[in-house]
């Protein structure tokens, strides 16, 4: 399931605008998440340096997705990006064990911003296509989350290089999207 599926289950929603974040620290695989989404090239990814934008039009649905660099002199700009968000996708390099207090220190820090308040979020615990990943799981209970209560939240094992778990990822945010959308439109 790619960006364009995701139109699709809004499409009889017109003048509909979705906007989705995606966060995580640098080397955690967003740039390839986010072109293996636009069914585009991974072979060749370097460093996001500033952010990558992808745009995806069906109909009168409008799709952004936001890529943001995650090296430490960039993260201080990560709140210009809150504004406006449906969806938060943070993404974990799994393998890294050395990094996952510092990744559950910036998610901590994420969670608690008010412009983010009640904003699903989608954790990709990614490359489990590497034998030194950690378990999704394990990073669940490494990072306490289960003590989120003020959103939707979900963990998937993925690897974006082999596509496991992204499908599954993004049938999740779908389907939240949709709920979200129906819950707004009873409170009109």
């Amino acid at each position: 399931m790619g960006l364009l599926d995701i139109l699709r289950k809004f499409k009889n929603q017109p003048n509909k605008e979705l906007r989705i974040l995606l966060l995580g620290l640098d080397n955690a695989g967003k740039t390839t998440v986010l072109k293996k989404l636009a069914s585009e090239d991974v072979s060749h990814i370097t460093p996001t340096q500033g952010f990558n934008v992808k745009t995806v039009v069906s109909g009168e649905i409008k799709l952004n997705v936001w890529d943001i660099g995650g090296q430490r002199k960039i993260r201080p700009y990560w709140k210009n990006y809150f504004e406006g968000i449906d969806i938060l996708i943070y993404v974990i390099d799994s393998s890294d064990r050395k990094r996952l207090e510092e990744t559950g220190l910036e998610l901590t820090d994420i969670l608690e911003e008010e412009k983010l308040k009640n904003v699903p979020i989608l954790i990709f615990a990614n490359k489990q296509d590497l034998i030194t990943s950690a378990k999704a799981s394990d990073i669940a209970s490494l990072l306490q989350l289960t003590s989120i209560r003020d959103r939707l939240w979900q963990i998937q094992p993925s690897s974006a290089i082999t596509e496991e778990g992204i499908k599954e990822g993004m049938d999740w945010i779908t389907k939240t999207l949709k709920k979200k959308n129906e819950a707004s439109s009873k409170e009109k």
